[in-house]
């Protein structure tokens, strides 16, 4: 569907945020055009120019719409005809239960439906500052490594001072190289998922003294200093392992290190501690090492990480890096359809609005893109309802979160109104009652979402 006499929209950034946004404009037949940096200047953290490359894990988290909030929003954007979640499904890897995806396939798939487009003009380059005045709509969906001057002029308009925080990326293995003598394939409880069989991760086990000694390495491992980031703090979903390791001897193991489900098969034992792998490409050659994102200096990564039982001889395809990332104070900020109240012609989406996670990013590209696409055509728009996953969080950023404390957030059922019990419930229907929490809260959810999208 092409419109006529329409004034394109613009959108800043390729990401997911931004290709999702694009895309949303163009499936109402709105034109756009699709602005992205890369290659003419690089990030800290981007090894390619494709749209919406995954540079940290390959992993969308849980697939599972009826008892999670992240599978729930999954199902949701695919209702809304997200881009996103159509190349995921289209590049799944074997994970458990989550929804991993080929990150080269996955980027390529995208890529090719926004540049084949007839509707969408790509460009490439820098916008370095505000986006020109004659730039009636735009969508700035930047991320996390908006470009300096773009992010100062944007913190000189409204004001604010800049918030940022620290995010790590986990370290890639060849998949050749991982001894299978002592590690196993399992999944956790040996969980089917998509794509999956209940074996989808490596694990490489380790007994006490093997915890002990490693936990000791990371703790002395030198690591990298960034003095002009000091105060920078850390986002609690994505620490660095020294960090976690610092809090305690057994905050790893009560974490990404944690043994329960799984069992080995070499020792015919739970194992004290767990490293688990996740296949990284369709070819299987590589494995991701699962929640250890890190700061340690790159020949300390694979000196203290080949002490793990099973990376005695591992090859880094990838290894683990840290860069900062720059949000805005999106409830004082930003009004309820995601526009700048000090410049309402510019919209936000992705993480620089504030929420954490590759599919949460995505989730406020494609609201972006709706809302943008409703001003355009001069249709209402209100924002899907809180009790769904979409709602819940653009909710979040735009007004229910404290703006005085206000952190990167994932989804999560903590967000959406509650169910009240039905009156007259003895303790153990209460109890039973409660058990049922997240599939209730879900099944309305989808149900609000269908009347939203149907208006």
């Amino acid at each position: 569907m092409t419109v006529s006499n329409q004034q394109p929209i613009h959108v800043v950034g390729a990401g997911l945020a931004g290709s999702e946004a694009a895309w949303q404009l163009v499936s109402a037949g709105i034109p756009v055009v699709l602005h992205e940096m890369r290659p003419d200047r690089g990030t800290d953290a981007h090894q390619t120019d494709r749209c919406a490359e995954l540079v940290c894990s390959n992993s969308f988290r849980s697939d599972d719409a009826e008892n999670n909030a992240v599978g729930l929003l999954h199902e949701e954007m695919r209702r809304a005809g997200s881009l996103i979640l159509s190349a995921a499904d289209k590049h799944k890897l074997p994970a458990g239960g989550a929804l991993a995806v080929d990150r080269d396939g996955f980027a390529e798939a995208v890529t090719k439906s926004l540049i084949e487009h007839p509707l969408v003009t790509f460009t490439r380059g820098e916008i370095a500052g505000l986006p020109p005045a004659e730039w009636d709509s735009v969508i700035v969906a930047t991320g996390p490594l908006t470009s300096p001057p773009l992010a100062d002029a944007i913190l000189t308009l409204t004001g604010e001072a800049s918030l940022s925080f620290f995010d790590a990326i986990a370290p890639i293995v060849h998949r050749e190289s991982i001894n299978m003598e002592r590690a196993w394939f399992q999944s956790r409880y040996d969980k089917v998922g998509p794509e999956g069989d209940g074996a989808d991760y490596i694990n490489c086990p380790m007994d006490k003294p093997e915890y002990l000694a490693f936990i000791d390495a990371i703790l002395a491992g030198e690591k990298t200093e960034f003095k002009e980031w000091e105060g920078t703090p850390y986002f609690e979903g994505c620490l660095p392992i020294e960090i976690m390791a610092g809090r305690g001897p057994n905050t790893l193991r009560f974490g990404p290190m944690k043994p329960i489900g799984l069992f080995d098969p070499h020792a015919q034992r739970r194992p004290y501690a767990v490293v688990q792998l996740r296949q990284d490409n369709a070819l299987g050659t590589l494995y991701n090492m699962v929640g250890f994102q890190t700061k340690l200096k790159y020949a300390e990564q694979v000196r203290v990480f080949r002490m793990i039982p099973g990376l005695e001889n591992a090859e880094f395809a990838r290894l683990g890096g840290l860069h900062r990332n720059t949000f805005l104070n999106s409830p004082k900020l930003l009004d309820t359809s995601l526009r700048l109240k000090a410049m309402p012609r510019l919209r936000f989406a992705g993480q620089v609005t504030g929420v954490e996670g590759y599919v949460e990013s995505a989730a406020i590209g494609l609201l972006a893109g709706r809302f943008a696409a409703a001003e355009r055509l001069g249709r209402a728009l209100e924002a899907p309802p809180l009790t769904t996953a979409l709602g819940a969080l653009i909710g979040h950023i735009t007004g229910q979160a404290d703006a005085k404390h206000f952190q990167p957030m994932n989804v999560n059922f903590g967000l959406f109104p509650e169910i009240d019990p039905p009156e007259g419930l003895n303790k153990a229907q209460l109890r039973e009652w409660k058990a049922g929490r997240k599939p209730r809260l879900s099944q309305r959810a989808l149900g609000d979402l269908g009347n939203w999208l149907a208006r």
